[in-house]
């Protein structure tokens, strides 16, 4: 039954105000906050320690620096750095997937995803390190070298490359992965697709048929 009554109708627009309020009062706080003086707290980020981010090295390493590095220089940098979360030899530490194994498995009922199992190219790991490690809040100071060291010591624990071999900009780039020709499109997009961005749809990819109904 409705409510006609003048005591009726004042009840419903109080109870609308009541919620109407707290809503007025949280935008008017979000304009106010908007609005509201900076406290000089932090600095800006310089150019060097915006670069690393703003850095990426594609699957052609054209952006790979000058130095180099062995397996054998990249395991005590990593036994010093890196263990601590991604576990002794790349084996992994919960939370962190590990770095190595897994080779041969991603077309199996239990693929195991690694750096060596799962990157395409050796520069993808190069990368990743480079502009992510170590992780935030420690200082990401690694040097070109240290990241050549590092890359090599994680292919070599795959069975990718020898300990001995030297990756630089030159032969880090030459390195063939195991899951080189697993992606699509392979080779890469240079281009984005006209109006759906860089990521093909999956039902693009060659010999792609409907499921049976």
């Amino acid at each position: 039954m409705r409510c006609t009554t003048l005591y009726c109708l004042i009840r419903i627009s109080l109870a609308k105000s009541n919620f109407l309020l707290p809503v007025m009062a949280l935008l008017a706080c979000g304009v106010a906050m908007a609005q509201s003086p900076t406290y000089k707290v932090g600095r800006p980020a310089t150019d060097a320690e915006m670069h690393p981010a703003d850095a990426p090295v594609g699957s052609d390493g054209k952006e790979l620096p000058a130095g180099k590095g062995t397996a054998k220089e990249g395991e005590a940098i990593y036994a010093a750095r890196c263990a601590v979360c991604h576990g002794k030899e790349g084996a992994g530490m919960y939370p962190f997937r590990p770095l190595v194994g897994g080779i041969g498995t991603l077309n199996t009922p239990n693929p195991i995803k690694t750096m060596g199992s799962n990157a395409p190219y050796p520069t993808t790991i190069w990368d990743m390190i480079n502009r992510a490690m170590p992780p935030f809040p420690l200082e990401r100071n690694l040097s070109p070298d240290d990241v050549y060291s590092l890359t090599a010591f994680i292919l070599a624990k795959n069975g990718i490359i020898k300990e001995t071999d030297v990756m630089d900009k030159n032969s880090l780039v030459e390195v063939q992965m195991p899951n080189r020709h697993g992606f699509y499109p392979d080779p890469p997009q240079s281009v984005p697709d006209k109006d759906r961005g860089w990521l093909p749809f999956w039902n693009q990819a060659p010999g792609w048929k409907p499921a049976a109904k």
